[in-house]
């Protein structure tokens, strides 16, 4: 497990900024290695305008837990139209078939539903109707929560509206700070009212 890294999902248009706080708490805080990994090998760009390199593809990702730590799919414009399902499906069953755990924030929600990962699972997203809209019949109410983040059984899911909430789910499914730490890690991002910046660390120890 020690060297088993996250691997983040590059889609063409990602939001920059939904697994900004996750990624850079888990790599520069909790030193757990993160790579990024494409549908294909070429670039992708942001929608802030970052062009991005994959360090892997989807069809070269191993899918088990002694290599792959957390899969994470950001938000795009992409998972509302026409994206490579039959390449990412696979290796998300895979994925949680292996007990690898699995985060989706905004419309990445949609190819976990699609991928039947949200079938009995305690989930979220941008709204039910958006799910029931871009993936009808993946899901029932009954499983939907109105929160910003929320996780069940290795799959962490998210609004649009909380990356603070969907970084600090990823960091308590992983283990990698304590319970005062990601309180603190709260406290700080969402509200503003915490003297220390990150987990473990000073205001002035620097970026």
């Amino acid at each position: 497990m020690s060297d088993a890294a996250v691997y983040l999902l590059l889609p063409d248009g990602m939001a920059d900024w939904e697994p900004g706080y996750a990624v850079a708490g888990l790599r520069h805080w909790a030193k757990v290695p993160v790579r990024t990994v494409g549908f294909t090998e070429a670039p992708i760009t942001t929608m802030g305008g970052l062009r991005l390199l994959p360090d892997t593809t989807l069809a070269e990702l191993p899918t088990g837990a002694d290599a792959v730590r957390l899969f994470l799919l950001p938000g795009s414009d992409l998972w509302e139209g026409d994206y490579p399902s039959s390449s990412l499906e696979p290796v998300l069953n895979a994925l949680d078939a292996a007990r690898v755990p699995i985060a989706a924030i905004c419309g990445a929600t949609i190819a976990v539903a699609r991928a039947g990962l949200l079938r009995g699972r305690r989930h979220t997203s941008n709204g039910a109707e958006y799910l029931a809209r871009f993936a009808p019949g993946t899901t029932v109410a009954a499983d939907y929560v109105e929160e910003l983040a929320t996780r069940d059984r290795g799959v962490i899911t998210a609004s649009g509206l909380g990356p603070v909430e969907f970084a600090h789910e990823i960091f308590a499914e992983l283990g990698v700070f304590s319970p005062a730490e990601l309180a603190e890690f709260l406290e700080l991002y969402k509200y503003g009212g915490s003297p220390h910046p990150s987990p473990g660390r000073q205001p002035d120890e620097g970026a």
